[in-house]
């Protein structure tokens, strides 16, 4: 039971990924990433996932710059978070009570059971991050993708730090990957 409990409180949620590009070869060569407009480019949020899609874009042979006029593509990245009502939990305790008769004899049984964690109201974080990689000389859209997941709010994965890793991470994992095809990584 303590396995069980351990594998639910370290549950990841899966991230539903989709991505477009021109079937071209995209070649490899210096990048530099820019907030989406209307994105807070000072907040920690965005500072989170940027780090994280600049570390994914190096792992896949991309060359971070500090200057736009030095970069081949400009990574632009957008992120969203939206908070919504979780449904209900069942109560955290029941009370079970059973018997039986027959046989020359009879018997009565009880249970009582807690279940950790506890009930009470939560909510979902769901978290999407969206890059677009362009070409810088002349704007075109090499590359787009979005990754998008939920996780209850006080999950790790729902932190903004831990939620952004996770969402880079599936959104480059098999780059370029299949254009216009969603799937879900596990």
């Amino acid at each position: 039971m303590v396995q069980a409990l351990a594998a639910c409180a370290t549950a990841v949620p899966p991230v539903n990924v989709t991505r477009f590009h021109l079937d071209r070869t995209i070649e490899r060569g210096t990048i530099f990433v820019e907030p989406a407009p209307g994105t807070d480019a000072a907040s920690l949020e965005y500072g989170a996932h940027a780090a994280a899609v600049t570390d994914e874009l190096r792992q896949i042979g991309y060359v971070p710059t500090d200057t736009v006029a030095n970069a081949l593509y400009v990574a632009v990245v957008g992120i969203e978070r939206n908070t919504r009502a979780a449904p209900p939990r069942s109560s955290p305790v029941t009370i079970g009570v059973g018997g039986a008769t027959g046989g020359g004899g009879g018997g009565f049984g009880g249970g009582l059971s807690i279940a950790l964690g506890g009930g009470g109201p939560s909510a979902i974080t769901a978290s999407q991050l969206a890059v677009q990689l362009k070409r810088r000389a002349d704007g075109t859209v090499m590359w787009e993708g979005r990754a998008r997941m939920e996780a209850r709010e006080k999950a790790p994965a729902a932190q903004p730090g831990l939620g952004a890793a996770r969402l880079a991470a599936a959104l480059f994992g098999g780059f370029p990957g299949e254009s216009g095809r969603t799937i879900t990584v596990p």
